[in-house]
């Protein structure tokens, strides 16, 4: 029997609530803090949102699989796959810098059908359908109409092995300074995907990234008008490793600038 697409929304839905809730409970009174490596860390409410997601989403879905960043779910074979990052913003999170997330998207033989988005310091709870189209707080999400490269405010981010690697995106930051009106980095991909899709952003890029990252961000975007490739404008899928988004008018333009050497 197929299950209703209402029932996959309403449990990420209610897990994304109650992993923001968690979050918001403990800011500024994180009890541990490990490191993962150099300077990617988690914390015991990463951990905690984790269990709650999952948990949840097990008791009314319990043959279906889970891939989580820190590691809790199992493989069961199914053609369904949970995609979770239950904190995606841990840093910000552990210096209580208001902006963090819980991103939460299904999978279903390999096509994103649903994505959803929580951002508890401003309560904006992002929803996406696969061909249903995105809302914000339950209201329509349409792209940005900016045409112009020059005009567009972009968003990127710089992976955890940021010092250890050549391919850092240190050269592609440099020439989209020199190229657009503005690039702000503020370390949730998830929610510059979300804020693109919302207009806020004209697009965004950023390598290195996982799939707990931008499977609920991509679908949101997508779904409220954008487009997502990889850096040479090639289709993207959440297990790639380079990620062009934007409101699809600037997206050749941003093609363009990532094709360039370092200046």
């Amino acid at each position: 029997m197929k299950i209703p697409m209402k029932n996959f929304l309403e449990i990420a839905k209610k897990a994304a609530l109650l992993s923001g809730e968690i979050q918001m409970s403990h800011l500024g009174r994180i009890e541990k803090i490990e490191f993962k490596s150099d300077i990617n860390l988690v914390t015991n409410v990463d951990k905690q949102c984790e269990a709650e997601i999952i948990s949840l989403i097990q008791s009314e879905f319990p043959t279906h699989d889970i891939l989580a960043e820190e590691g809790s779910g199992k493989r069961k074979d199914s053609d369904y796959k949970w995609i979770i990052d239950p904190l995606d913003g841990t840093t910000n999170y552990a210096h209580a810098y208001p902006l963090f997330c819980t991103s939460i998207a299904l999978e279903h033989k390999g096509e994103i059908i649903v994505g959803v988005v929580y951002e508890p310091n401003l309560r904006e709870l992002f929803i996406a359908e696969k061909g249903g189209g995105a809302t914000l707080n339950h209201q329509p999400l349409k792209v940005s109409p900016i045409a112009d490269l020059r005009r567009a405010l972009l968003a990127t981010g710089f992976a955890y092995n940021v010092g250890e690697v050549s391919d850092n995106n240190l050269n592609h930051f440099e020439n989209f300074i020199l190229n657009a009106q503005a690039v702000r980095r503020d370390g949730v991909a998830a929610v510059d995907l979300c804020y693109t899709a919302a207009g806020r952003f004209d697009g965004f890029w950023e390598i290195n990234l996982f799939p707990w990252d931008v499977a609920a961000g991509y679908l949101i975007l997508e779904e409220a008008g954008g487009k997502i490739t990889d850096f040479k404008g090639r289709p993207f899928n959440v297990y790639s490793k380079e990620i062009t988004a934007s409101n699809s008018k600037i997206h050749s333009a941003m093609i363009q600038i990532l094709q360039m050497k370092s200046l």
